[in-house]
């Protein structure tokens, strides 16, 4: 069944266009992106199917590859893992767009809303900084390393590399941890201390190391940690 056999009233397209997108659920909203169903299951009920899987979580639906959905759900081919993977990248990327060219750093929460787009659904460890100018505005975010589900290797040395060559007057440190719990691990934790004191050394100094996950975080700064 596809969306214009629907009832009228049933019909997500129309409710998006006469009531506001914002009213429709998420399995209307991928009933769109879909278009159809299953010979003898409409395209909402299939949505619904898809969604009861990943426990409504969206977050654990956007982790997904292409190729893992057409695995994964039955009627679900390339169109509709391409358009449904392509919706996601594009929440994505509107995420990171910052209207400010160098934001200023307050708070986690600004590292937070910085980083969660660009690393908090991937499902593997990336090492990023923020390397930030007197005011704590960001001048440069750099990747320094990727790696696996559960670590990535990170070299002091090329931190250090990028914030002297940046003119960099503190930097913070960011990963994300695919598990999804954000705590720090023993390894984390020695980590923060050799970067910090490195930076000590030259002058630069480390104002926080964020672990993000899709829908939590743990700031180093804000428990005391540092």
């Amino acid at each position: 069944m596809k969306i214009n056999d629907l009832n009228p009233d049933d019909k997500p397209r129309e409710k998006a266009l006469n009531n506001g997108i914002e009213t429709l659920t998420d399995a209307e909203l991928l009933a769109i992106i879909f278009g159809g169903g299953l010979p003898g299951m409409s395209v909402i009920e299939m949505s619904q199917g898809v969604l009861r899987d990943c426990d409504h979580r969206l977050d654990q639906l956007a982790r997904q590859t292409p190729r893992e959905m057409m695995k994964k759900y039955k009627g679900v081919g390339v169109a509709k893992a391409i358009a449904l993977s392509a919706a996601f990248e594009l929440g994505r990327r509107n995420a990171m767009r910052q209207p400010d060219p160098d934001p200023q750093i307050r708070s986690s929460h600004d590292i937070v809303g910085m980083m969660r787009p660009k690393i908090g659904h991937i499902p593997h460890e990336e090492f990023w900084i923020l390397l930030l100018s007197r005011a704590n505005r960001v001048t440069r975010t750099v990747r320094i390393s990727s790696g696996g589900t559960a670590a990535t290797v990170v070299d002091t040395k090329i931190i250090l590399k990028h914030a002297i060559e940046s003119l960099a007057e503190s930097i913070i440190l960011c990963h994300n941890h695919p598990s999804g719990n954000p705590q720090p691990s023993g390894p984390d934790d020695s980590l923060t201390r050799r970067i910090a004191d490195a930076g000590n050394i030259m002058g630069i100094r480390v104002l926080d190391h964020v672990i993000v996950t899709a829908r939590s975080h743990f700031s180093y700064a804000d428990e005391g940690r540092l």
